[in-house]
């Protein structure tokens, strides 16, 4: 907004500075954090009061995680709310890539809202049922996928080559959009500990703020050989939306929570680096960076996968975090050990970038 208003209104000085996207980046990160932090403390209150009991707590959980009854969730609206309005206030109004990743971290957040509603109304772990949440994820990054299509053509880019891709034509918003639910859904399986989905998608956003940054500048695209998009440097902006207010959430989330981010932020921020990565054609990549995020969903297909067929499980319980607290790890050792291995993955993934 500022960016328009600098544009049309005849402020040489302030556009000077604004019309780079690397002070962008930086104010909105400020900004988003800001906003989280003023308005976090209000929230939770309001929140707590709202819910009573809180978040149910799964009775064939951890043992341990009996101690958090009580504690509220849905904390994702306070996410959403600092990442609107940062982006809001710095995006580029005009950018069809930022109005596409908005329409699926919205639309994801509204479903991620209505199952944790159904939880806490009903008191119970069971919400909206999977099939429904399913389609209307599909729905919403279909149309997500087909707008990005029409600004990008349906090439699906291989990482280590220089700009070597399969033409996937029709089929492209199919794939797409099945990678952003799949990752929406991803980072919603790794939401099971104090913090642990917290800072892996902070560290993923931090990757992808580099990589379509990169890809949005011709010189640096030619230069690294990976495919150039114009206007996909304007998601460095968004990006920097979800780590300032996913890093004032984390603030309220670091053990032990005062809040649970909920399905309304968890599928929100998947679905978002989703959307991002398919905007910068580097959706194999995504992979990489959220190996973590694809490990936890894996371990979740695997567990279900052998125990309809066998009776016998894989893990002692999935997702995959909950099989090492069972293993005798205590949860902050569970959750610090994952960033860690979150941000040696995000370094590999930015190491594409050079080795083609």
């Amino acid at each position: 907004m500022l960016y328009w208003i600098a544009e049309h209104l005849g402020f040489p000085g302030l556009l000077n500075l604004i019309r780079y996207q690397s002070f962008r980046t930086g104010a909105t990160v400020a900004t988003a954090l800001f906003i989280g932090l003023i308005i976090g403390p209000r929230f939770i209150g309001w929140l707590r009061v709202r819910q009573g009991k809180g978040q149910p707590i799964r009775a064939d959980g951890p043992q341990t995680h009996l101690a958090k009854r009580g504690t509220p969730t849905m904390g994702g609206l306070m996410i959403l709310t600092s990442m609107v309005l940062s982006i809001l206030i710095w995006m580029n109004v005009f950018n069809p890539f930022v109005w596409a990743c908005l329409f699926v971290t919205l639309g994801f957040g509204a479903i991620g809202f209505l199952d944790d509603y159904d939880k806490v109304r009903k008191a119970s772990t069971a919400g909206v049922s999977g099939r429904t949440r399913l389609l209307l994820e599909f729905a919403i990054a279909g149309v997500a996928a087909w707008i990005i299509m029409g600004q990008n053509g349906p090439h699906l880019y291989l990482p280590f080559t220089s700009r070597m891709y399969l033409d996937l034509g029709y089929f492209y918003p199919l794939f797409a959009a099945f990678t952003i639910v799949a990752f929406g859904n991803a980072v919603n399986l790794t939401d099971g500990l104090d913090g642990l989905a917290t800072m892996p998608v902070i560290i993923a956003s931090v990757a992808f703020m580099v990589i379509v940054y990169l890809a949005g500048n011709v010189k640096f695209a030619d230069y690294l050989g990976i495919p150039h998009v114009p206007g996909a440097g304007e998601l460095a902006i968004f990006c920097g939306a979800v780590v300032g207010a996913g890093l004032a959430f984390l603030w309220f989330n670091a053990p032990p929570a005062a809040v649970f981010m909920g399905d309304t932020g968890s599928l929100a921020l998947g679905g978002a680096l989703g959307t991002i990565a398919v905007v910068a054609h580097h959706e194999i990549v995504l992979g990489i960076i959220g190996g973590l995020f694809v490990v936890e969903a894996m371990s979740v297909i695997i567990q279900v996968f052998f125990y309809k067929r066998t009776g016998k499980r894989v893990f002692r319980m999935a997702p995959i975090h909950h099989h090492f607290e069972q293993l005798g790890w205590s949860e902050p050792t569970v959750v610090i050990r994952f960033w860690i291995i979150a941000f040696v993955l995000a370094l590999a993934g930015l190491s594409t970038l050079k080795l083609r």
